[in-house]
């Protein structure tokens, strides 16, 4: 199938339930080309470098979601024009998400990425620290929380997956109710999206779904 084919049969399989992010980390101009002007609109990627490159090159509208672990003297590459940033898990990184998006004169939109998998090589905050983190950046006058952010296990345990999802959908509940600016639950990629949707997922990240799987 078309890249133009996998997104029309994504977006109908989700429907209005959950936003569709296209990761297109390593992938060309035309790839990305052509998932655009088969109406795909937000792009994700995990390198710093490769987003700024891609951005100067591809149309203006295009909305740039940081997916990756993002370092700190990076953060000033993207200030000016990045959507949303899905990976703050430190107080070092929102003070320099708020420093450089004052200097754009501009808000940026973050998700609080918590590690809900017992896996060591994922990144995230601990969720035992959620609610202090919260409260300690919401102060920050040039972020705006906006969601959670996490990444199952990599596993074909089921059973696994589903509960490190309803863990996060629990705080994320939990803290809408006190917070109404959070809207995002950004969870599921493209081996467990479904998973993710059935289990409370509003955003989810596919790459190789829209674009096949890499031959490198």
């Amino acid at each position: 199938m078309s890249i133009r084919d996998n997104i029309l049969k994504i977006k109908e399989e989700i429907g209005d339930e959950a936003k569709l992010v296209a990761v297109s980390k390593t992938r060309s101009t035309k790839e990305i080309n052509d998932a655009y002007n088969s109406g795909q609109k937000i792009f994700g990627e995990n390198r710093v470098q490769e987003i700024v490159e891609k951005q100067k090159l591809l149309p203006d509208d295009i909305e740039w979601h940081m997916i990756g672990h993002l370092q700190k003297n990076k953060v000033k590459y993207i200030s000016s024009f990045i959507s949303l940033i899905h990976s703050l898990d430190r107080i070092s990184l929102a003070k320099e998400i708020d420093k450089y998006a004052k200097k754009s004169n501009r808000k940026i939109d973050c998700l609080i990425q918590l590690k809900i998998s017992s896996e060591e090589t994922k990144f995230g905050l601990d969720i035992n620290h959620l609610e202090n983190f919260y409260s300690e950046v919401k102060e920050y006058n040039n972020i705006n929380l906006v969601g959670l952010m996490g990444m199952a296990s990599f596993t074909q345990e089921k059973e696994k997956i589903i509960d490190e999802f309803n863990k996060i959908k629990e705080l994320y509940d939990k803290m809408k109710l006190k917070n109404s600016n959070l809207k995002i639950l950004s969870t599921g990629m493209s081996d467990d999206y479904k998973l993710a949707l059935k289990n409370g997922s509003n955003m989810i990240r596919l790459g190789s779904k829209i674009f096949g799987k890499r031959d490198y």
